[in-house]
Formats: C-alpha cells, sequence, structure tokens
C-alpha cells in the first residue's frame, strides 16, 4: 500500500513527458466488461488537433491537471488508471479505468457522474462484425451478386468513386493484398496489440473498393475510392471482436479526417460516447453506414441510431420499411494473404451500400438519400437513387 503514491507520481511524470497513462500489467489484460471510460471536459483554446492527429496532446497546458483529476477519481473509488485518449470533436478526453472484480460496474459509473469533473461515464462495451461463418468448396463465383442485382458495370463506366475516401473502422486490413494494393489511403490501429492482417476487415474494404480490371479477384463497388483503414477490431478465430473505447478513437479520427463516409460492418449495445460521436459526424456532413443485426428487436447498435443508414442481407426484417436491403450471401471477397474466399453477413450489405454512397459522393450528390422499394428502406432502386444514367444502364440489364 506505501507504493502507491509513488506509482501515481511516476505516472504523472511520465504523462507529463510523453502525454499517456502508465499502468500496472496486471491491470492491461483486464476484461472489457470491468472497464468503464470516464469523460473529462477539455478546455477548447487549450487543443487544437489537425487532420493527422492520431494520438498526443500537443501544447495542451492542462493535461497534468487532467491526469490528476482522473487519479483522484480512480483512487476515490478503488479503480485503477488504464488509458487515455483525447477527442476534440466533442470537447472531452475519455480515461479508460478498471473496476476491481468485488466491485459492480454499474455502481462504479453511477457514483462517479456525480463527481462535478466529469461529463459523463459509462461501460466499456462489446461489438461484434455480422458476419455469419460458412465453409465454400468454390474460394470464389464468377459473378459477384451485386453485379448481378446491380448495373455496376454500366454505372461504373463514369462514377467509379474517384476522390471519395471510405472510413472503413473494422479488424485489420491486408494493404499488401493484390485487390487492396495502393487502395488503402492511410492505415492505422486503435485496437489493443500490435496490428494485424485480419479476415473480416480484409472482406469489408474489398467489398467497398478492390481494384478493377486487375486480372484478379473482385471489383469493388466503388473501385477508384480510397479506404481509411482503421483498426478497432480484433480477430478471436471466427469471431471479431471490438469495444466501445477502440471504436471510439477511430470514429474520432475518421471525424478529424472529414470522410465523406464511414462503414461499421458491426453491431452491439448502445452507447453515449459512440452516438454523441456519430451524431457529430452525420451532422458535419458524413454517411454512416452499419450492419443491421437481425437477431435483435431494435436490429443493434449503431443501425438502430438515428441518421445512421442500417443495411441487412434479408429483405424480411422487423423494421423493413426503414432498413435497406443490400447483397450479403456468398459474396466474393478477398482475404489477408493474396487468397480470396465467399462471405455471409450484413456485414458485407454494409459495405456494399457504402460503396454505392461512395458513388453518390464523386456525383456530388452530398446530401442525397438511397431510395429505396420501400420508404426509407427496401431493396435499394438504382435508377431513382442515380438518375437518368443510371436508370437507361438498369434497363439494359433487366
Amino acid at each position: 500500500m506505501r507504493k502507491r503514491p509513488l506509482c501515481w507520481l511516476v505516472a504523472l511524470l511520465a504523462f507529463v513527458h510523453t502525454g499517456q497513462v502508465c499502468a500496472a500489467k496486471s491491470d492491461e489484460g483486464a476484461a472489457p466488461e470491468r472497464k468503464i471510460m470516464v469523460m473529462l471536459r477539455l478546455p477548447p483554446a487549450h487543443l487544437r488537433s489537425g487532420p493527422g492527429y492520431a494520438g498526443g496532446y500537443g501544447e495542451d497546458a492542462s493535461r497534468g491537471g487532467r491526469l490528476r483529476i482522473a487519479g483522484r477519481i480512480a483512487r476515490q473509488h478503488g479503480l485503477a488508471l488504464l488509458d487515455n485518449w483525447p477527442m476534440p470533436a466533442l470537447g472531452i478526453e475519455c480515461f479508460i479505468m478498471t473496476v476491481p472484480s468485488a466491485g459492480s460496474v454499474d455502481q462504479a459509473v453511477a457514483e462517479i457522474e456525480k463527481d462535478p469533473a466529469v461529463a459523463w461515464s459509462e461501460p466499456v462495451a462489446l461489438y461484434n462484425g455480422m458476419a455469419t461463418s460458412n465453409e465454400p468448396d468454390d474460394p470464389l463465383f464468377a459473378v459477384q451478386p451485386g453485379a448481378k442485382q446491380w448495373p455496376l458495370a454500366q454505372l461504373q463506366r463514369s462514377l467509379t468513386g474517384r476522390n471519395v475516401t471510405v472510413a472503413v473502422i473494422d479488424s485489420g486490413i491486408d494493404t499488401r493484398q493484390p485487390d487492396l494494393a495502393g487502395q488503402i489511403l492511410l492505415a492505422r490501429n486503435f485496437a489493443p496489440g500490435a496490428n494485424a492482417s485480419e479476415n473480416h476487415g480484409t472482406a469489408v474494404a474489398g467489398v467497398i473498393a478492390a481494384r478493377a480490371n486487375n486480372h484478379v479477384g473482385i471489383a469493388g463497388v466503388a473501385p477508384d475510392a480510397r479506404i481509411l483503414a482503421l483498426r478497432a477490431c480484433v480477430q478471436k478465430r471466427d469471431d471479431t471482436v471490438c469495444d466501445s473505447f477502440s471504436l471510439a478513437k477511430a470514429i474520432q479520427f475518421a471525424i478529424e479526417r472529414k470522410a465523406p463516409v464511414i462503414n461499421l460492418s458491426l453491431s452491439g449495445p448502445p452507447g453515449k460516447l459512440l452516438s454523441v460521436l456519430l451524431r457529430k459526424g452525420i451532422d458535419n456532413g458524413a454517411a454512416v453506414v452499419a450492419a443491421y443485426d437481425g437477431q435483435t428487436p431494435d436490429g443493434g447498435f449503431p443501425a438502430s441510431l438515428s441518421g445512421v443508414i442500417a443495411v441487412s442481407d434479408k429483405t424480411a426484417t422487423g423494421r423493413s420499411a426503414s432498413i435497406f436491403y443490400a447483397p450479403g450471401q456468398d459474396i466474393p471477397a478477398p482475404q489477408p494473404g493474396g487468397r480470396w474466399t465467399l462471405v455471409n453477413g450484413s456485414s458485407f450489405s454494409a459495405a456494399h451500400v457504402s460503396g454505392l454512397m461512395a458513388l453518390l459522393r464523386q456525383q456530388r450528390r452530398t446530401g442525397a438519400p438511397l431510395v429505396g422499394a420501400l420508404a426509407g428502406g427496401g431493396r435499394i432502386d438504382i435508377c431513382a437513387t442515380f438518375g437518368a444514367t443510371a436508370c437507361q444502364a438498369q434497363a439494359r440489364t433487366n
């Protein structure tokens, strides 16, 4: 117990020099369900981050003060301070703390929110990529379902997503995969551990923007779009898992980079921090596309958030009038290591729609909505969405 004050002094000194929180190694691997996020307000005049911001504090003179406040809160509630990340778009800094196994996470959040220095607090939540498992006999079909359902070949004669950036917030993307080489504008890792090339993120990025006319693999819906590869999720065997802190850091980065399209092929519980961040992005003009979870009554979050474009791989859903449908079964997609396979799930339906949104942005129809067969959803009407050129192309394919 006598060593505790010294640890906090060392932490404070390290923070002043590096802008990072040091944490005991025994706490770094704490289960996500025992972690909470504590939001402290940033003084707007002291923190100015440019488009290249991906961590660090610049010359923020109050950073030591915020760490002292976070340290005080942790000590008062018997918590361990693990990590921190400034989010200037929201005027807050997020601190991660671990609740001991004997304590209640919900009670810790409720008690901490009484502190006048705290904007709000919430548990760290987990999110999953919306892919379903399959083991296809053939790694690639000759005809992509999206190209069969939509007149992509004709549409891409004039619209390819050129000069449009799509932020893919997902697991790691293989930037050397033949279908993605040269398609990645920038890659950042916001997830725990070293960056990695992983299946889910690589497949999602490929559906959106795989290279066309390169004699291998597939062609993305928007083959000339460029990908912001923001790793916020980790592949665990056949599953893709993210937590709300990693997602928040990646979303913050996408907003600061002014990405016109943000793809979230994942689903989980609603959270205030993610909701506020996504609302900020939508208000700034970004099209946020998310995978719909048919196993939950509201479709899961962030698909359930107002203003988010929710996409399903099935036409029959509980909220079919407000959910868009896009191909999501037997989708050829790139995999790490120069491979291709078939993937299933609304993760890849969302990726198709993010590609369409990139085409719309190239068409300079920033506020133009997708048009579906139903009010605010259903099968996407390419003709009504893209106008006369697409109508002629669609007529030739019907």
